[in-house]
């Protein structure tokens, strides 16, 4: 729940009311029962920073794990991506135990 400042016009009197979106603005000041308590405009109680809003912005400085490779290339290896792909080991069925007579 947000944190408003009233102040009254009339007396002076300042108080900060906890209130929920939806509760209805507060008019008559706590001090004198005058209707002259307003709303102030105060400013935010957090402070936005850094570069985005993206959880890879805020993992301590690192680059994003989809940054090119920096060393040299060797062209005559194949690379990962390219080679196919193992085919599975076929299961061979377990061998039958000899019976005993």
């Amino acid at each position: 729940m947000p944190i408003y400042a009233y102040r009254c016009t009339e007396c002076g009197f300042a108080k900060d009311v906890l209130q929920k979106l939806s509760d209805p603005v507060l008019t008559v000041c706590l001090s004198c029962g005058k209707p002259s308590f307003k709303k102030q405009l105060t400013a935010a109680g957090f402070q936005l920073k850094g570069t985005g809003w993206y959880a890879t912005d805020f993992r301590g400085g690192t680059a994003p794990t989809t940054a090119l490779p920096t060393g040299p290339v060797d062209s005559a290896k194949p690379a990962a991506a390219d080679s196919a792909p193992a085919a599975p080991a076929a299961a061979a069925p377990a061998p039958a135990a000899p019976k005993a007579d």
